[in-house]
């Protein structure tokens, strides 16, 4: 949400306010919000309304479990040190659908069957050719949705914005709606996203 300058943007924290959600609006931290300076960010994203999820774990009784883990940048910055994803993921209700927040696409294949999907960014699918050739090397996916196995997938969104130069070549921004539906024998399954390029 946040990066760069971030003085007077209070208008955009007012347009994010408007959204309002049934069951709220959640976040995490990526790396750039402690690029930008944490302390800053942190009152914008309260300011916009959102829910911060710093290492912990929300529940909307019978509907979703979301948890939410901070960027490993956070490490130097304030985050819980005790807040892992595996002590997160433990003891959580299996007929429960289980929401990972966590903004670089990485995973322990051990956490694979402890959530059903996994939301993260980060990667930008490269930006500006030839980064995107980089990203492929460091990360499993570098846009779209990954199957890991044991009923646990990854989605990763391009982003709308930029880092650095405000410019993409060959990765187009993207917001992805993901439709969860709730299947008559009680477990919830994810609909392929519909993702809206411009």
């Amino acid at each position: 949400l946040v990066d760069g300058q971030i003085d007077n943007i209070s208008s955009m924290a007012d347009r994010f306010r408007q959204i309002n959600p049934s069951y709220g609006k959640f976040a995490v931290t990526g790396n750039h919000e402690f690029h930008a300076g944490i302390a800053h960010a942190l009152a914008f994203i309260k300011a916009a309304g959102f829910t911060l999820l710093r290492g912990e774990r929300v529940d909307i009784p019978g509907v979703i479990t979301i948890v939410g883990v901070d960027d490993p940048s956070g490490r130097r910055n304030g985050s819980p040190e005790n807040a892992t994803e595996a002590r997160l993921l433990s003891g959580l209700p299996k007929d429960r659908f289980i929401l990972l927040l966590k903004h670089r696409p990485t995973f322990e294949k051990e956490d694979a069957g402890h959530f059903d999907l996994q939301l993260s960014g980060h990667t930008h699918r490269g930006q500006i050719f030839p980064f995107s050739l980089i990203i492929k090397e460091m990360y499993p996916i570098d846009g779209g949705l990954l199957d890991l196995g044991n009923g646990s997938f990854l989605y990763v969104n391009r982003g709308s914005g930029t880092w650095g130069p405000p410019l993409r070549f060959l990765s187009p921004p993207e917001v992805t709606i993901i439709d969860l539906v709730h299947k008559k024998d009680g477990k919830d399954r994810i609909v392929y996203p519909l993702n809206k390029s411009g």
